[in-house]
């Protein structure tokens, strides 16, 4: 049986993701700060939800040393873990930057992440398999201004993958994945973003305007297929556009 752990799966790609796996007949735990009732009502033997700050370290700590994940992952024979929650703020330069908006940036971007992928390659019982999924981004692989932070902490991500490839578990596969630029909230987070803050704005207002965004629903299903192939981990950094 395959079944799949999501974090930030009822918004966005989070939800294109679930919506993916949900009509696959894949069981998910979707951990993410709200609930999809719409989702639920779909798929109510399928879909199991946690409402959970993930950017709260505190929460993070109750989840990981609680059992939910364990009782979820016991009768599975391949696990998913695609950690898909994130944040683009702060935006700004260093000058423009809060404490408090950075560290809560750091957890759900890279800590959250990092410990997931650790706590579930500690559950694996003998025989049972583990695909991870960073969703990275262009931006941890180009530099832009007024990204510091989100660029930091994609580029994280990529180099957890590639080192924990390294490592060689036979049991688990992981790669970091940049699906291409959606059309999503953080999307219109962007473009509604001062452009002194943020001097590549323009840039994003013409995806919009000239509807190359990709939809949740395509990208989640093309995730989902890549997720799924044969191929999975053969590279620990990949962007799905080249697929």
């Amino acid at each position: 049986m395959i079944k799949a752990v999501l974090t930030g799966h009822s918004k966005g790609l989070g939800w294109g993701i679930a919506q993916s796996l949900l009509a696959r007949g894949y069981p998910v735990l979707g951990l993410s700060r709200s609930i999809h009732a719409e989702l639920q009502n779909q798929f109510p033997m399928l879909l199991q939800q946690l409402p959970v700050d993930l950017a709260d370290n505190a929460a993070l700590q109750k989840l990981v040393s609680g059992n939910l994940m364990r009782e979820f992952m016991a009768d599975a024979s391949l696990v998913l873990l695609i950690n898909n929650a994130g944040m683009v703020s702060p935006i700004g330069p260093l000058n423009a930057q809060a404490a408090s908006d950075i560290s809560r940036s750091i957890q759900l971007n890279v800590t959250v992440p990092m410990v997931l992928s650790a706590q579930l390659a500690q559950l694996l019982t003998e025989g049972q398999q583990l695909r991870i999924l960073h969703v990275s981004s262009g931006a941890g692989r180009s530099a832009y201004p007024g990204w510091s932070i989100y660029c930091a902490s994609k580029a994280a991500l990529d180099m957890h993958a590639q080192a924990a490839q390294l490592d060689k578990l036979a049991q688990i596969k992981i790669c970091s994945l940049a699906p291409g630029v959606i059309d999503t909230d953080m999307q219109a987070q962007i473009r509604q973003t001062d452009e002194a803050l943020f001097p590549n704005k323009k840039r994003f207002e013409e995806l919009k305007n000239s509807q190359q965004l990709t939809s949740p629903e395509k990208a989640g299903e093309r995730l989902v297929d890549y997720l799924l192939s044969p191929k999975f981990g053969s590279m620990a950094m990949d962007d799905l556009r080249s697929h």
